[in-house]
């Protein structure tokens, strides 16, 4: 009767994460996994690598640890430099060493970030008429393809979501730890918005009939992280962080 408690997307909002960590250790979880984004953000990208390099989680790499790492060579987007600029070599390396994917085989669990070809790519929504929409049936079979686990976990949208495969899979978008509101230009200009600022984590329990999931919504002190951002000059931030709302 495993329990995982799954995160995605914590964004440098330490604050957010220690709220998502207390909470699934009262649920009484067997295994914490993360799949990807941690650090970027006009945040606190290091207090969040501090508290996460000595859990030990399963842990991949997002999008955001690749842009993040490559401001090594050139400038990058403002949440990535401001990582990148908040963070020391022996975070850096850290995120170096991150898979892009990972599969607990004997646990049924599959981890991308994005789909399981892409750290860009939603695995279960498309972007259509400025925001998110799920994907059809044939469009997730195919980003699925040859993911056999029986519990597939992707990150990137920020939306909470589960959907069923065929083959008795279950793909589960824990929603953001981190960050509940968004405008981003890929591949076109979009809004994500989950109404309220609270952390978001998925409870996902494995039972004879199948996996159950329970979206978690945590009140944490989302003013200081909102004023963290402010303080760093990211007003959108601010918005997103305090609302919900794009």
């Amino acid at each position: 009767m495993l329990r995982i408690a799954a995160l995605s997307d914590i964004h440098g909002n330490v604050w957010a994460l220690e709220a998502v960590l207390e909470d699934a250790h009262r649920q009484g979880v067997d295994l914490v996994v993360n799949t990807g984004d941690l650090l970027s953000g006009p945040l606190d990208p290091a207090a969040t690598a501090d508290l996460l390099i000595p859990l030990g989680l399963p842990t991949i790499a997002g999008n955001h640890e690749r842009q993040l790492l490559a401001c090594e060579h050139h400038g990058g987007g403002p949440a990535d430099q401001h990582a990148f600029e908040h963070t020391t070599p022996r975070h850096r390396e850290w995120l170096r060493h991150l898979p892009p994917t990972l599969d607990l085989a004997r646990a049924g669990v599959f981890l991308c970030h994005g789909s399981p070809t892409s750290d860009t790519q939603h695995l279960l929504e498309d972007v259509e008429h400025g925001g998110l929409r799920l994907a059809a049936p044939g469009t997730l079979e195919t980003r699925a393809f040859g993911v056999d686990r029986s519990l597939i976990l992707c990150g990137h949208s920020h939306v909470p979501h589960a959907t069923a495969l065929s083959g008795g899979r279950l793909v589960v978008n824990p929603g953001s730890v981190g960050l509940q509101a968004y405008e981003d230009d890929h591949p076109v200009h979009h809004k994500v918005e989950n109404g309220s600022p609270h952390a978001r984590y998925a409870l996902c329990h494995r039972t004879p009939r199948g996996w159950s999931v329970a979206f978690r919504c945590v009140a944490y002190d989302h003013h200081r992280a909102a004023e963290t951002a402010r303080a760093n000059g990211r007003e959108d931030w601010a918005r997103w962080l305090e609302k919900g709302r794009a």
